[in-house]
């Protein structure tokens, strides 16, 4: 999610002044604790190569090459939709600096760059995640696409899943089941809530990616003290490219209540990551205007019990459907440090102590008071 979040933000300053791993194979019984390493922000406002580095919103990495895929999302307004290439030197347990090293711009199936949203809003991606895949040599990403209905305009564009070679030219894109398309009426995906996350498993022969609120038709988003808001993960075969199985997943209320009462606020999934077999590590975001920083929950999610949905149209009309179980693994509340707008998690490198370390990055916004912020963890 980017432009609600940031226009949200905004009021902070008039109510709250003051204020991977290549083959994904961590053992999922082995992760029962994740300890806080270290912090590095990039100064706002960087610049590499003529483009501003900010909007970061997915991060992996390719072992082999020791290298991170970073996907903004820039919707094409300051510089052409990209990604960039980076290096994240690891000493001593510590960040010690993000070093970009290449920007690639994403192409369309014309082998064009993307027009923003002032000159063509139909045809103008919203990225969100990126992965990279060390069997073909290719990297896959999402757009949340576009939905704006009001009596000056409607803009339709649904959101997709992208195959693209390294250097950000089009291969393919990946079937769109059919509750995900956008409609004028409230059916289907909401505006800014649609595939903000996704991961190989299986050794990447598949693709899970999540809806990062729920569709209209599965009900309301998450309330203030409720559980009852459920999104959607999808389940893609990677040769085929084509939905197999969706499965439900219940989001925890919104952290905190909004000021003023009316405004706006948050609870959704911005990121997934495979951590072998039928599970995964979950992240839940939670924000609400007055407040500038964000609630981030990291959960331990299995699917080995959830009831393929594929074929349900709407999760309203179907109240016990079997979901996905999940436990709480880490509250970033509880670190004592201030935590931006996390989106995008990857597995790093081996730690001199021989555990894995886990990478999580948040988005700006493109806003000064926000933070391209990097946190590392050691998984135990």
């Amino acid at each position: 999610m980017r432009s609600t979040l940031s226009i949200s933000l905004l009021a902070v300053l008039f109510f709250n002044p003051c204020c991977s791993f290549s083959k994904h194979s961590a053992a999922s019984e082995d992760i029962s604790h994740l300890k806080f390493l270290s912090e590095y922000v990039v100064p706002f406002n960087t610049k590499y190569q003529n483009t501003i580095i900010g909007g970061i919103s997915g991060i992996d990495y390719d072992a082999k090459k020791s290298t991170y895929y970073l996907i903004s999302d820039d919707r094409s307004e300051r510089n052409p939709a990209r990604f960039y290439e980076a290096r994240i030197i690891i000493n001593e347990n510590k960040i010690d600096s993000v070093i970009f090293t290449g920007v690639k711009f994403l192409k369309n199936k014309a082998g064009n760059l993307y027009p923003d949203s002032h000159n063509d809003p139909y045809r103008t991606p919203d990225p969100e995640a990126m992965r990279y895949n060390p069997n073909k040599n290719t990297l896959v990403w999402s757009s949340e696409g576009e939905r704006i209905v009001n009596s000056a305009k409607v803009v339709l564009e649904d959101p997709g899943i992208t195959e693209i070679h390294p250097d950000g030219s089009y291969i393919d894109t990946f079937m769109l089941p059919a509750q995900l398309h956008m409609h004028t009426n409230e059916s289907g995906p909401r505006q800014n809530g649609v595939f903000e996350g996704l991961t190989f498993a299986d050794n990447y022969k598949t693709l899970f990616v999540n809806v990062e609120e729920p569709l209209y038709d599965d009900g309301s988003r998450a309330g203030l003290h409720d559980s009852t808001g459920i999104i959607r993960l999808l389940k893609f075969n990677v040769a085929t490219k084509k939905p197999v199985a969706q499965y439900a997943y219940i989001i925890d209320p919104v952290a905190h209540a909004p000021v003023p009462a009316n405004a706006f606020k948050l609870n959704g999934v911005p990121d997934i990551l495979s951590i072998g077999g039928n599970k995964l590590l979950v992240i839940e975001r939670s924000f609400a205007t007055g407040m500038l920083a964000c609630t981030i929950k990291i959960f331990l999610a299995d699917i080995s019990s959830a009831e393929n949905i594929n074929e349900v149209a709407s999760l309203k009309n179907k109240p016990r459907v079997k979901i996905i179980s999940k436990k709480l693994l880490l509250n970033m509340n509880d670190l004592g440090i201030y935590i931006d707008n996390i989106e995008g998690v990857t597995f790093g490198p081996m730690l001199p102590n021989g555990k894995r370390s886990l990478l999580f990055v948040a988005d700006n916004n493109f806003n000064f008071f926000e933070k391209t912020q990097f946190l590392l963890f050691e998984i135990n």
